[in-house]
């Protein structure tokens, strides 16, 4: 398993390390596990030499960046010059980019090494990651569970050890989502402070580039790069005001969660923060995400559907579907509601700092096999295990997503938010969390290990 690219970055300072075995031992990594993991699209093993050689050199003349020498992987609706940007999609199994997209960019002049583009639901329009390229995308926790997605293989890459850190993105819960079901640390940074600047277009009023991790400090040390700015600890705590509510809108949720929320709930009280239990109503994001995002599917790739129709998955021709039966009064009620709801959301946050809630109402599943009951209780195949995420899209504020125990030997995650632009304090606050509940300490025993490749 890799170090934390915190820990990689003084060793090598120090010259007790080197990127080029570095990356070397990330590429073996790789080739042990994803055979039976497939988190990998693509594995860049001549890019990643090139670029820990260099490295390496600029660790030793005084010139190394901020990510010199770190392996990182980039989910594959990201441009990389040179690379094929599948986005999931067969249809783009061929699709050649001559230029990185804007963040790609930064986190290549930052010394980043990029091991590999991961895999992602057909132009990311899943809370799985599903599609028709290849093998299934697996959860190294259980082979037979989903990932989550659509970042799925961005998480897989982080949990089984592959890199430290991955490049995800996020527009309805595609970082937290798969953070939550495979024991990573998910971030989603506050609406358009990550610019993406000729990137993909898919959920553009909602999507966030974002990290994956195994720890806070480490996406501390990222988001900096994504974000062109610094996000250093603070050093003086202090006491926040945190709404906690179990069950936003009396949603089901599985007991094993709710029991790790109750826990990281007492954990934040014991830590000197204010907790209130408040019924929380998220109810509305809907009239906002379906319609705009439907349009610019429609918009984007309406018409792939009369030419390379068989070649996409059933979501995606769903939606497409569905994109075509939308009107031009929908689509500008929409923009209307999506105003609305921003300041709604806003509005909780005079009354608190931050909110805790559930990141999935269940833990990770089988594959292909969403829930349609929790708790005992009917839930949408569609959102049923993940209500919880897309508000916070909507209304464009900072959301983590920090493991927090185990259920029937999965991992599960709690949400914390913060108003929008206030991404410095929701790392403070959950970095001092990830220390106080020491989920990969108290995981150690069941964590991922060398044997997948052999699941």
């Amino acid at each position: 398993m890799v170090a934390p690219a915190h820990s990689l970055i003084d060793a090598y300072r120090k010259g007790d390390a080197s990127p080029v075995e570095i990356v070397q031992a990330a590429l073996r990594r790789i080739r042990e596990c994803d055979p039976a993991l497939a988190a990998m699209v693509t594995v860049l093993d001549d890019m990643a030499s090139v670029q820990a050689r260099q490295a390496e050199a600029s660790w030793r003349n005084g010139r190394a960046a901020p990510l010199a020498g770190v392996p990182i992987t980039i989910k594959d609706t990201f441009d990389v010059a040179g690379c094929v940007t599948t986005r999931g999609s067969r249809i783009h199994r061929r699709h050649l980019a001559f230029e990185d997209s804007g963040v790609v960019r930064r986190l290549r002049a930052a010394g980043a090494v990029f091991v590999g583009k991961t895999n992602t639901a057909e132009f990311g329009q899943s809370a799985t990651s599903e599609n028709r390229l290849g093998p299934v995308t697996r959860n190294p926790w259980n082979l037979a569970m989903t990932p989550g997605g659509s970042s799925g293989g961005a998480a897989v890459s982080v949990a089984a050890g592959y890199v430290p850190l991955a490049l995800g993105a996020d527009g309805g819960g595609s970082i937290r989502i798969p953070a939550a079901m495979t024991g990573t640390f998910g971030f989603k940074p506050s609406y358009g402070l990550c610019a993406d600047e000729g990137g993909f277009r898919a959920m553009s009023d909602f999507a966030c580039a974002g990290p994956l991790s195994h720890c806070v400090a480490d996406a501390r040390l990222f988001l900096s790069v994504l974000a062109e700015r610094d996000f250093v600890r603070s050093i003086q705590s202090r006491a926040r005001r945190i709404g906690y509510c179990a069950a936003p809108e009396g949603r089901p949720v599985h007991p094993g969660i709710r029991a790790a929320l109750e826990s990281v709930a007492a954990t934040l009280m014991d830590l000197g923060h204010s907790v209130e239990e408040v019924a929380l109503d998220l109810s509305g994001w809907d009239d906002t995400f379906g319609s705009l995002v439907l349009a610019e599917e429609w918009r984007e790739r309406g018409h792939l559907v009369d030419y390379c129709g068989d070649e996409m998955t059933d979501y995606e021709i769903a939606s497409l579907a569905a994109a075509g039966g939308l009107s031009i009064e929908q689509v500008a009620a929409a923009r209307r509601h999506h105003e609305a709801y921003r300041d709604r959301i806003a509005g909780l946050f005079g009354r608190f700092d931050m909110l805790l809630t559930p990141t999935t109402a269940s833990p990770a599943f089988a594959i292909g096999e969403r829930p349609t009951e929790i708790d005992g209780r009917r839930v949408s195949r569609l959102w049923g295990a993940f209500p919880f995420t897309c508000p916070f899209n909507v209304a464009g504020t900072p959301a983590v997503a920090i493991p927090c125990g185990m259920v029937d030997a999965l991992p599960v995650s709690a949400q914390l938010v913060a108003a929008h632009g206030r991404d410095a304090d929701l790392l403070d606050l959950t970095e001092d969390l990830e220390e106080a509940l020491g989920f990969h300490a108290c995981a150690a025993t069941t964590a991922p290990g060398p044997e997948l490749s052999h699941g």
